[in-house]
């Protein structure tokens, strides 16, 4: 049948073979020699393989002895037809993607190509450009459905407890207390630096707990003092300006569930002593109200300052601080568990890639030697946020993560970037050694600390006090 296509060869063609990205092994399955041709030319000089049929029999047998990213058929075949071919190869379990052609625009034949499982349709004649973006959508899904199932698994076998990511002795610690208290009432005190996610922990606690009512979060430290006691507890119609009905507070809210008093620190000192009173009573009184409310609320409180030293201060209500302070939990602060980097990583590059709707990157082995050679001040949030953008920009940015040790060689004499000399003290080769070390670790404390025989915090100490110009020996 005479057909009106375009030459896929003709123009200014490359004089070699260049290959897409999509790369891909390609069977086309069509009776007329002519319409093999022209798919076996244009397509072969972006695709690694290519292999034609001119019927259901012939490429079977090269299906059974290659593995094919995509099939091109026609309908209409002599003896077993394209539809017939493939519900058998479906019946066989395998799901590659088929694009069908066919040259009589039958409505009926093309809803039953779609129902066998076809990925795009095209009605002869069509345009190269027109097959092209058929394929190009195939293998663009298929690469999704890919990494997406990678991605999952990966996910899905991370060392986690409800939502806690990481494999790091300090993070499993953190996991394993949390599930030990989860299911009782008592009150828990969650310690640790701003980003180290205080109220993830608090919501995996809670979550676990089997408690039926509600997880309610306030940040102590966002609600004026004024306010607070009436968030917290409630009040009546009327009992200050402004009041124009009652209110239930947040207590009430948590009834029965979960009440996170975030940065409990920022609470003033009058508050606290209500509070105290609430969690032994276990009922509160709103404001303006002459009688206690009982609530079954369980309390769990987070602040990144040191409790114990304002309550030894006064700052902070002793009394309060040891009822709160049942159990105590402390998150680790992440430049202290950079172990936990490739998952977190992964797990970020998961859920953010999805969320984004863009394609995750891959961090090779320098990208992860640069995030653990960072102290991350803004520990898991930053390192979240560092994620994010590095999917918005396709990359790890190039200034995301500054070696924290960059100081300590900075201030290195100038003989420590040379090999060691006869006459160089005891202290400077110590120090060449220990700066050396450290470079070749790609700036990872932990690594370099390994690899010296040293603790991470001896490694600390004297690079600070290099930066600081001190001789630490």
């Amino acid at each position: 049948m005479a057909m009106s296509l375009e030459d896929p060869l003709s123009g200014d063609a490359p004089g070699g073979r260049a290959l897409s990205p999509q790369a891909a092994a390609i069977l086309v399955v069509d009776d007329e020699p002519g319409m093999r041709n022209f798919l076996y030319r244009a397509l072969a000089r972006s695709h690694a393989l290519v292999e034609v049929a001119e019927d259901a029999e012939a490429a079977e047998a090269l299906r059974r002895r290659c593995h094919f990213d995509l099939l091109i058929v026609d309908i209409r075949l002599p003896g077993l037809s394209g539809l017939e071919w493939l519900r058998s190869i479906r019946d066989q379990g395998d799901r590659t993607d088929v694009i069908f052609m066919t040259a009589f625009a039958d409505m009926d034949i093309a809803i039953q190509a779609l129902r066998a499982g076809a990925a795009d349709f095209l009605l002869k004649p069509f345009r190269v450009d027109q097959m092209s973006a058929a394929v190009d959508r195939c293998l663009e899904r298929r690469r999704m459905e890919r990494e997406n199932v990678v991605l999952r698994r990966e996910v899905e076998g991370l060392p986690s407890l409800d939502g806690i990511v990481g494999e790091s002795a300090a993070i499993g610690e953190v996991a394993r207390i949390a599930g030990r208290v989860a299911p009782t009432a008592s009150t828990v005190l969650i310690d640790g630096e701003t980003g180290t996610g205080k109220e993830l922990v608090a919501r995996a606690i809670h979550r676990l707990s089997g408690r039926s009512g509600p997880f309610v979060a306030v940040d102590c430290g966002a609600i004026s003092p004024d306010l607070l006691e009436s968030e917290l507890f409630g009040h009546t119609k009327g009992a200050f300006t402004g009041a124009q009905s009652a209110r239930e507070g947040l207590f009430s809210f948590a009834h029965t569930g979960t009440l996170f008093l975030d940065e409990i620190g920022e609470m003033p000192l009058a508050m606290q002593a209500k509070l105290l009173r609430a969690l032994e009573e276990r009922a509160v009184r709103p404001v303006g109200a002459d009688r206690e409310m009982p609530v079954d609320s369980r309390v769990i409180a987070a602040t990144n300052q040191p409790l114990y030293e304002k309550a030894k201060e006064g700052r902070f209500r002793e009394d309060l601080y040891y009822r709160l302070n049942v159990l105590a939990i402390t998150m680790p602060p992440l430049r202290e568990r950079l172990e936990d980097i490739p998952l977190l990583a992964r797990h970020f590059m998961s859920t953010l890639a999805s969320a984004l709707r863009v394609p995750p990157i891959n961090l090779t082995h320098h990208d992860i030697a640069r995030l653990q050679g960072y102290d991350w001040p803004g520990n898991v949030r930053e390192f979240r946020n560092v994620i994010e953008r590095s999917l918005l920009l396709g990359e790890l940015p190039a200034d995301c993560c500054r070696h924290a040790v960059s100081e300590a060689v900075d201030s290195a004499d100038g003989e420590d970037a040379e090999a060691p000399a006869a006459d160089w003290t005891l202290h400077q080769v110590h120090k060449h050694h220990i700066l050396r070390t450290l470079e070749g670790a790609g700036g990872n404390k932990s690594e370099a600390a390994r690899r010296l025989g040293i603790s991470r915090k001896t490694l600390e100490r004297k690079l600070s006090a290099w930066a600081a110009g001190v001789e630490d020996e």
